[in-house]
């Protein structure tokens, strides 16, 4: 696999350079959710940041450098999944932040999610960010077999994150559908009753 450019989240420059890497990110986000990824160029990044393009090229390298950087400091945000008291509560609480998301206009979220369809790099940070995202949200099916809520215990946490989040993607960006206050409990509740259903079950092998 080919190596992405150095400029990952465990790089924490500190100074100008903390500056001027927040400066380049702030117009990159700007650039994409206006323009789109079509419109996103390293010369006129580098103009809304107010640095020299040559700054740009020199650590960033291209366009793809500059997308897979924006995922990266996604991924350095303290975000916390939410803590309900229940698994539906945490679900719905979920996908309210998730709607939110694709909501906004304009949306860096639906902006990063098309220029991952354009840029191999950018695709593979964005499913990292994705993975890790996912992976921190199992907590929420773990405080939930913790509490003994019906139907998790052998749940395959993943399975049920996708099925409860997945409706939110479907209606905002496939289908384009108007925002729906009542979709956030709606997908979550029937993920819930799905794996009270032993739909998310996990499958072991017989033994021999």
């Amino acid at each position: 696999m080919t190596e992405l450019p150095d400029m990952t989240p465990d790089r924490r420059p500190g100074g100008r350079t903390a500056r001027i890497r927040a400066q380049v990110l702030d117009a990159v986000r700007a650039e994409l959710a206006e323009r789109g990824h079509e419109g996103l160029t390293v010369e006129g990044v580098a103009t809304r940041a107010g640095v020299h393009r040559a700054t740009v090229y020199r650590r960033w390298r291209d366009v793809g450098g500059l997308l897979v950087d924006v995922i990266a400091a996604a991924s350095e945000i303290d975000w916390q999944p939410p803590d309900t008291g229940s698994l539906r509560g945490d679900l719905t609480a979920l996908n309210q932040e998730i709607q939110e998301s694709l909501v906004v206009q304009p949306s860096l979220a639906v902006a990063l999610m098309a220029a991952s369809f354009h840029s191999e790099q950018a695709a593979r940070a964005q499913t990292q960010l994705w993975t890790d995202r996912y992976a921190q949200c199992e907590i929420l099916v773990e405080r939930a077999v913790e509490r003994g809520e019906p139907g998790v215990g052998h749940a395959d946490p993943r399975s049920l994150l996708v099925a409860a989040t997945a409706p939110l993607y479907h209606q905002m960006v496939l289908l384009r559908a108007a925002p729906d206050p009542q979709l956030p409990g709606r997908a979550a509740e029937a993920a819930v009753l799905a794996a009270a259903a032993g739909a998310f079950r996990v499958r072991r092998e017989e033994s021999a």
